[in-house]
């Protein structure tokens, strides 16, 4: 299977609550709410067309909580309604006991290790939705086949980022992209390896 992440990110990087203020309150953020204000009709089907592609979602602890506190309220017809609340569920956590969004598969011990067993099943893609910690790992650790972002025109200013994860650097490259009436840019890359570098030897003379 091909693991693909989807975020939502500020033009800071920030990746913490984005559908509203109450959200994700971790480590006292208020600040909540900041992607909603773009969504628009070209968003909306860009995220479903996106959601096609998956046989199952994988999340950490965390988004998984709160989207199996949430999903199953939202009434159709929401475009995303029946596909979140059936698709197959992996949670990475070693202090969940148990699901409570059927179907749920908890996923204990080493995240990354996990991950690659499942990584090397048949089938689609497995789906990281938020879980913002658990992509920056699995990025780290070259596991990660798509990364798409949607990137709202906001500074947030403080908040849990995306990419920040240690070790190795990784370069991306650039396969997909368009902006939404709203302002919102949805960019699709491939992870290349580790990042290229360089040096500039100055602007080369026209002849």
């Amino acid at each position: 299977m091909r693991i693909a992440v989807t975020q939502f990110v500020s033009l800071d990087g920030v990746s913490q609550g984005p559908g509203s203020v109450d959200e994700d309150t971790t480590d006292g953020f208020r600040r909540g709410g900041w992607f909603v204000p773009y969504l628009d009709d070209a968003f909306v089907r860009q995220a479903s067309d996106w959601l096609d592609h998956a046989d199952g979602l994988l999340l950490g602890r965390r988004t998984y909580e709160a989207f199996a506190r949430d999903w199953p309220q939202i009434a159709e017809p929401d475009p995303f309604t029946v596909r979140m609340n059936t698709l197959p569920k992996y949670v990475v956590s070693n202090t969940l006991a148990a699901g409570t969004w059927s179907p749920t598969t908890v996923l204990r011990g080493d995240a990354v290790a996990a991950v690659g067993e499942l990584r090397g099943r048949a089938g689609g893609e497995l789906q990281v939705h938020g879980s913002s910690r658990l992509a920056s790992t699995l990025l780290a650790a070259g596991l990660i086949d798509t990364l798409r972002l949607a990137v709202a025109p906001a500074v947030v200013g403080h908040g849990r980022r995306l990419l920040t994860h240690p070790g190795a650097d990784v370069g991306l490259r650039l396969i997909e992209h368009h902006a939404t009436p709203s302002g919102l840019l949805a960019l699709e890359y491939e992870p290349t390896g580790t990042a290229p570098r360089g040096e500039f030897d100055g602007v080369v003379p026209l002849a």
